[in-house]
């Protein structure tokens, strides 16, 4: 196994403002055009439409992309740069940026430890397991088929962050009016500034889900109007459902497979978690463009901060030190949605099919959870 040193990352670190703004310029003009052609092509035949969505799709995909690189703050030269463009992208892609990045940094940081990062599935180990009940065990094995990534794809990017705003709000307001029936208004300061939610860690971080809240919501309710709720709500749900069911399932071959890296925190290594719990994906040239080379894995979990455009020349030139890094194509996803199971005994990923045997040892202690579908933190 070579040392982190042993790999050239330094010079291909360097962000570029040039290539950064070209490529949003690429990305973000196309996708607004694609939109137009659309809205005005579904007033002639809704059988025009498909390929005009299938691009849509594509772009939206890219459109995510760059976010995350500018979540990693890689894409533009400063940071303040990269949140703002971020932000943007966070209201085309409904996701609030900010919060988002600050999950995904901790799958950074924990790639490959799999006693305290689950994946994007908030998955069980064999031993949490074998406690549900045989009903609970089929159910969890459903819910983590790549078929349920589709309603999976709608709810990650429509609901999920509205939900979230939801519930925070509510818990405030649980939070206050439990304090001024205690204290009255005597202490409400102190009330307001001892509240901690569950569904944000900062203020920052709420303002960020509150803002792109009122940007996302507010597109809705324009659009609406100007192109009519059928034809934007039929466009938008299609092309986000399908969208965001891409974004679940290339994250996920890209980190569960056959033989992928998944051991417990007291013997972890974060290099072998880069190289070995991630995966290069394979995939066609026009494909690699509108993933922004995310393909190219495993380099990127060994320096995050090297933007995508720099991603598949680095590939190449520490090739020679990734002689362990997996391989995987589109199609392989089939048989690494099997692998959906941590055996912390054996520290490795396991087919549930394996331990479908095993009885159950007491069916009240673990439920089968729904998906997570983010990058929440578990502190």
């Amino acid at each position: 196994m070579p040392k982190k040193s042993d790999f050239v990352l330094a010079p291909y670190m360097k962000s570029s403002d040039r290539r950064a703004t070209y490529q949003i310029l690429n990305t973000v003009v196309p996708y607004i055009g694609l939109w137009v052609l659309a809205v005005k092509v579904a007033s002639i035949s809704l059988w025009l439409l498909p390929p005009i969505v299938g691009l849509m799709v594509l772009f939206l995909l890219r459109c995510f992309s760059l976010m995350h690189d500018c979540g990693h703050y890689s894409l533009f030269r400063s940071k303040q740069a990269n949140r703002l463009v971020g932000f943007m992208l966070g209201a085309i892609n409904a996701i609030p940026p900010y919060a988002w990045s600050r999950d995904h940094a901790y799958h950074h940081k924990t790639n490959g430890d799999w006693q305290r990062y689950r994946g994007i599935g908030d998955f069980l180990s064999t031993e949490e397991f074998a406690q549900l009940s045989a009903f609970d065990q089929k159910l969890y094995g459903l819910l983590r088929q790549p078929i349920v990534t589709l309603p999976g794809g709608f709810f990650y990017l429509v609901i999920q962050p509205r939900l979230t705003l939801i519930l925070g709000i509510c818990g405030f307001i649980r939070h206050g009016l439990t304090g001024l029936k205690s204290n009255g208004f005597k202490n409400f300061r102190s009330i307001v500034f001892s509240h901690k939610s569950e569904h944000w860690q900062t203020s920052v971080e709420f303002w960020d889900v509150l803002l792109n809240n009122v940007l996302v919501v507010g597109s809705w309710l324009i659009l609406s109007h100007l192109v009519g709720p059928g034809v934007f709500w039929g466009l938008y749900s299609t092309v986000m459902t399908l969208a965001g069911s891409i974004f679940i399932c290339v994250f996920f071959v890209q980190h569960n497979f056959e033989g992928a890296y998944a051991h417990n925190t007291a013997d972890w290594d974060y290099l072998r978690g880069a190289i070995e719990g991630s995966s290069y994906l394979d995939l066609p040239p026009w494909l690699r463009w509108f993933t922004a080379d995310i393909s190219y894995h495993s380099i990127h979990h060994l320096s995050e901060k090297i933007p995508n455009y720099s991603l598949a020349a680095c590939y190449q030139a520490n090739r020679h030190l990734l002689s362990e890094v997996t391989t995987l194509r589109l199609g392989d996803l089939r048989h690494c949605a099997q692998f959906i199971l941590w055996d912390a005994t054996t520290n490795q990923l396991v087919p549930i099919s394996t331990q479908l045997a095993v009885a159950p040892k007491n069916r009240n202690i673990v439920h089968a959870r729904l998906p997570k579908l983010t990058h929440r933190r578990k502190n």
